[in-house]
């Protein structure tokens, strides 16, 4: 990846468009919505990989970030990401839910890469499909 200065920030080139990251929301994804974008669907996908492995397949999951703290004192370094997982199918489950969120933790990347710096809370609700 190559990123070049723009009059607000940067931006690169991607195989999907430009990407403009600014410091400003006006002119693009702020660095850390990135940060916390890439936590959120590197566990999405590991989790529904995951689930596919236990033959818990989900036919949806949406990943709601209920709070990022960020700490002002120490240049606005994130220090908490809290993830909320809806997760919708017809073999789910419950009493295996903590296995896979473990496992999902365990195995994301992105969770490994900030882990311990930055507490990642995870939490979720069954659904059924809808009709």
């Amino acid at each position: 990846m190559q990123f070049s200065m723009t009059e607000h920030g940067f931006q690169t080139a991607t195989a999907y468009g430009s990407l403009d990251i600014s410091a400003n929301d006006e002119y693009g994804f702020r660095p850390f919505q990135l940060l916390v974008s890439s936590v959120a669907v590197c566990s999405g996908g590991v989790l529904r990989n995951i689930l596919e492995k236990m033959r818990m397949s989900a036919s949806n999951i949406s990943i709601d970030v209920k709070e990022v703290k960020r700490n002002a004192a120490e240049a606005n370094k994130l220090e908490k990401i809290h993830l909320h997982f809806t997760i919708e199918g017809e073999n789910l489950v419950e009493e295996r839910m903590p296995k896979v969120f473990e496992l999902t933790h365990k195995n994301c990347s992105m969770i490994q890469s900030v882990a311990p710096a930055i507490e990642i809370v995870e939490t979720y609700e069954i659904v059924s499909p809808s009709k």
